[in-house]
Parts: C-alpha cells; sequence; structure tokens
C-alpha cells in the first residue's frame, strides 16, 4: 500500500503552487502595479523581515517559500530558520526576507496568505495526530480540500504527521454509496460484494493497467454489509458513521476472519470524538476536518532595515 507519509515537495506540488501564486498575482496587481508601495516607497530602498508566528503551532509552507518569491520575480533573498513539520514558537522568526522593499511589501499578503494556511492545517492534524498517539489507528485526510489547493493542503497534512488519501479521482478505487445506488438496476443498487470484485477485477485486468489504480476500498454503512463484502478482500473498507460498539464488532469479525483487509472509520471524527474511535482497534481514521475546518496560523512580518542603499 502506498505509504504517503512524507514532508518532501515534488513536482505536481510544485506546479500547483507556482499557479496559485500566479493567479494570486492577477488578483493582486492585474495588468497594472502596487500602487501604495510605487507612490511611497523608493525604488531603490532595501530592508528585510521576519515571518514571525504569534501563537504557537505546526510549521509548514516553508520549503516553497522559494518558489513563491521566484513567482514574483522579485529581488528578495529568503532565509529559513525552520524545518517543516517542526513546532512552532510565539516571537520566533522561523524565515527571514531581504532585499527591494517595494518587492517585499508587493509579495507580503501572498507569502502570509500561503504559510498562514497551510501552518493552520499541520497545526490542527497534529492536535488529532496526538490524540490517537498509543493506538493502532493512522489519521488520514480527504478530498474535502479548496479547489487548486489540493496537493498543497494535503502536504500541510503530512507536515502535522497525517497521512493522504487519495489525491484524486485517478488514484483509487473508492466505492460509495451513491455508486451502488446508481449502478444498480431497476429491482436495486448494486450490492456491495459485487461492486467490489468488480473493481478488483478492473484493476488487475490488462486493460489501461499501467494507469489503473492499485487500492480498492469501499464504503459501506452497516455491519450487514460490512460482513457481505469481507470475503471479497478489498484492500480497505471503510466503515461509514458506525457507532463504537459496531466498530469494534467489525474490527473482531475482521480479526477472527484473519482477514488482511484495513479497516477505515469516517464520519463524525472530531478532536473530541476521535479517541474514542481509535480505541477500537480500527487501522485508518479519515476526517475532511484537517482540511475545511482548519484555521489560519497568525503569521506577520516583523520589519527591520538593512542600511542599504
Amino acid at each position: 500500500m502506498k505509504d504517503y507519509a512524507t514532508v518532501e515537495p515534488d513536482a505536481a506540488m510544485e506546479s500547483n503552487l507556482r499557479s496559485l501564486v500566479r493567479l494570486s498575482i492577477t488578483e493582486d496587481l492585474r495588468d497594472a502595479v502596487d500602487w501604495t508601495t510605487v507612490c511611497l516607497i523608493d525604488p531603490n530602498r532595501r530592508g528585510g523581515c521576519q515571518i514571525v508566528p504569534r501563537k504557537s503551532g505546526v510549521c509548514a509552507g516553508l520549503a516553497v517559500l522559494p518558489w513563491i518569491i521566484e513567482e514574483f520575480d522579485a529581488d528578495l533573498n529568503v532565509q529559513i530558520h525552520s524545518t517543516d513539520g517542526e513546532q512552532l514558537e510565539p516571537k520566533k522568526a522561523i524565515a527571514s526576507i531581504e532585499g527591494n522593499v517595494r518587492d517585499l511589501l508587493t509579495a507580503e499578503r501572498t507569502i502570509l496568505n500561503v504559510l498562514s494556511r497551510l501552518c493552520g492545517i499541520a497545526t490542527l492534524t497534529k492536535s488529532y495526530v496526538d490524540a490517537i498517539v498509543g493506538t493502532k489507528s493512522r489519521l488520514y485526510d480527504t478530498r474535502k480540500t479548496t479547489p487548486g489547493w489540493r496537493l498543497i493542503e494535503k502536504y500541510a497534512v503530512r507536515c502535522g504527521g497525517g497521512q493522504n488519501h487519495r489525491s484524486g479521482l485517478y488514484d483509487g478505487f473508492l466505492i460509495k454509496d451513491n455508486h451502488l445506488a446508481l449502478a444498480g438496476d431497476a429491482n436495486g443498487p448494486m450490492a456491495a460484494s459485487a461492486a467490489a470484485e468488480r473493481a478488483l477485477a478492473w484493476r488487475d485486468s490488462t486493460v489501461d493497467r499501467m494507469h489503473a489504480p492499485s487500492i480498492v476500498e469501499i464504503e459501506v454503512d452497516s455491519l450487514e454489509q460490512f460482513r457481505d463484502v469481507l470475503p471479497v478482500g478489498p484492500d480497505i473498507i471503510l466503515l461509514d458513521n458506525f457507532r463504537l460498539e459496531d466498530l469494534r464488532e467489525a474490527v473482531a469479525y475482521r480479526d477472527q476472519a484473519g482477514s488482511p483487509v484495513e479497516l477505515e472509520a469516517s464520519g463524525n471524527v472530531k478532536i473530541d470524538t476521535i479517541a474514542a474511535i481509535a480505541a477500537t482497534g480500527v487501522d485508518r481514521i479519515s476526517s475532511g476536518a484537517l482540511t475545511h475546518q482548519a484555521t489560519s496560523l497568525d503569521l506577520g512580518f516583523d520589519w527591520f532595515d538593512t542600511n542599504a542603499s
């Protein structure tokens, strides 16, 4: 099974980030300039700032900061003082940027928007991860991400100690209740076991095998449906909105059967419920809250003068 637990940005993430920064530049400047800065700041003025967290949190996004600077084509130099995934202390600088003050002022909001968002996701993720320490459960995100930001937000989840579910519809089978309902006929929805068998056969066929995803996961919403699909042997069964006692029963049934299928709990996963969910023995817990409920971490620019002219 693919392991997504890494905090190294990749080429796809770089491409997404650069596209977002170009969009941000267009939003701020269109085909004009930063009129306030051009009006008030000498074009040769040099200066610098430190990026400083106002609150404690988890660092995410410093690895992409040079890409942001490059997209602004700015006369700026960056020094990194922290590491993505590291715990941040209030008022302790995580990076310094020096150079042309006009460029710094123009790029300021985009830099802070990106880093604050990513640090906020990493910080929230870390709180969830801490809540399940000592259990076998691993924490996963979902596709409930900001459009265009998915790879970057999923990177922030990894910085917080979480792992990534599939990145898109292209890299994993995930059979949900709507698939079962709409794949059926006039007599009713398709059975979960039949759907899982079809997905496994499709994956293992020679048709477009190069691009077929390796993971087959199916969502079930009852113990009866779970017992029906377990013998088929998908990689993962997602137990959707199961009660705690039903999660425990599913884990015990799987273990007694000696099945290698991983069990994933999803639904009503919050910071005050996740520990009890993990205690049932499930292998995986997925939560959309990691991205759609995260609050940006408060970061600011603390300015200093380089005394250069």
